[in-house]
């Protein structure tokens, strides 16, 4: 019997736009892949419009592209764009976090911790699927005192743009207990309120994952 997927109904775009992106990051579609938005309708059992709809809304986070006569295609992000989005990283939230921690509360350190906690769970499993969204919500989680609602939201469309590659940066030999050991750190020295030392740790720490993950997908397409 063919595998059907179901999906919460009360609001079937946006279900099926969350599903599908979970897919993208995850690998299962990978660059270039076509996503038929026939084949999507029939595995979810709805019709062709929330499809459409939602693809448009991955479209607009700049997972999918839609190309004359072959309809959506995963996007594929060049070295030098991946790059660009590091850069761009590393800007915006090492400022943000700068802002936040002197407005950190136990709360939010609480918050970062659980999440932490579940990324390091997901690092033991071996949850590849996993790894890319729980990296993304820590390091939102970091800077959530901030209060910069548009830093925040570029922060998380950055994360989630490079989602997808950061299984592949991971399985470097001793990547991923160098990204434990720095995400751990990193939320030691907020406690603490060493800013200037948190800042420097996030700027090295941001810059060490953009050559780690430039090596490895460039590896990956030569392949």
């Amino acid at each position: 019997m063919e595998l059907k997927r179901s999906i919460k109904r009360q609001s079937v775009p946006d279900a099926l736009a969350a599903d599908i992106r979970q897919r993208i990051l995850s690998g299962e579609f990978q660059d270039g892949d076509q996503i038929r938005q026939e084949q999507i309708a029939e595995e979810y059992e709805v019709s062709r419009m929330p499809v459409r709809e939602a693809l448009r809304r991955l479209e607009a986070e700049g997972l999918v592209a839609f190309h004359a006569h072959r309809g959506a295609i995963v996007t594929e992000l060049s070295l030098d764009e991946i790059a660009e989005m590091y850069d761009l990283r590393e800007l915006i939230e090492v400022e943000t976090l700068r802002v936040a921690i002197p407005a950190m509360t136990e709360t939010h350190l609480a918050a970062a911790r659980e999440i932490l906690n579940n990324l390091e769970s997901a690092y033991e499993s071996k949850d590849v699927a996993a790894w890319g969204a729980l990296n993304t919500q820590y390091h939102v989680a970091l800077c959530a005192s901030s209060g910069r609602k548009q830093s925040l939201a570029f922060i998380k469309q950055i994360n989630s743009q490079i989602e997808r590659y950061i299984r592949l940066q991971l399985k470097a030999d001793g990547a991923m207990d160098k990204a434990e050991d720095e995400h751990r750190q990193l939320l030691k020295l907020i406690e603490e309120k060493k800013v200037d030392e948190t800042i420097e740790l996030l700027r090295k720490h941001i810059l060490d994952s953009k050559e780690g993950m430039l090596a490895e997908v460039a590896a990956h397409r030569a392949a």
